[in-house]
């Protein structure tokens, strides 16, 4: 599954890259199926800043799936390689359940915009059923759809909303 989601804001893209960047605990009041944000690690290297968040979702977990599915499916880890030379950052979502099932990656491009800033965010979205591990076989197919859909469906609504909560932010320090 690809996820393409754009979201313009009208603001300066420095300010927007950099707040985007910087203040995503602060962003969690914004997110309706975000419960929490850990920060994990920062490192700079070779002119990169990498960061390391865990993210506690706050979505329902299907009812038909309840008996297979941990609360843990609504816990992942995410990590984000920012490049200030061309105002992008790459990020990979790894779950904290069926973790070698499920594979995520994309990339945010900050892009200049005559009337501010436009953030196209691309990213893959697979599940292996293979590799889901623990249920019936006839069932594995029926989850990863489930998994998939409850991912797909958090991850576009996320990043909408945190782009809202960076225009309030910006609005308010008014830059």
């Amino acid at each position: 599954m690809l996820l393409n989601v754009d979201a313009h804001l009208p603001f300066k893209r420095s300010l927007v890259y950099a707040a985007y960047r910087d203040k995503l605990i602060d962003l969690v009041p914004y997110m309706s199926s975000v419960q929490q944000i850990k920060f994990i690690s920062s490192k700079k290297e070779d002119g990169l800043l990498h960061l390391v968040y865990e993210w506690h979702g706050g979505a329902k977990i299907p009812k038909v799936a309840r008996s297979f599915l941990s609360e843990d499916l609504l816990v992942w880890t995410e990590e984000q390689v920012w490049n200030e030379s061309d105002f992008t950052t790459q990020w990979r979502i790894k779950t904290h359940f069926f973790t070698e099932a499920v594979y995520c990656v994309g990339k945010n491009s900050f892009l200049e915009d005559g009337s501010g800033t436009l953030i196209e965010s691309r990213g893959e979205l697979q599940i292996d059923p293979h590799q889901i591990k623990g249920t019936p076989q006839l069932l594995t197919a029926a989850i990863a759809r489930i998994v998939e859909d409850s991912l797909a469906k958090q991850v576009t609504p996320n990043f909408l909303q945190m782009c809202e909560g960076i225009r309030q932010y910006l609005e308010k320090i008014r830059v």
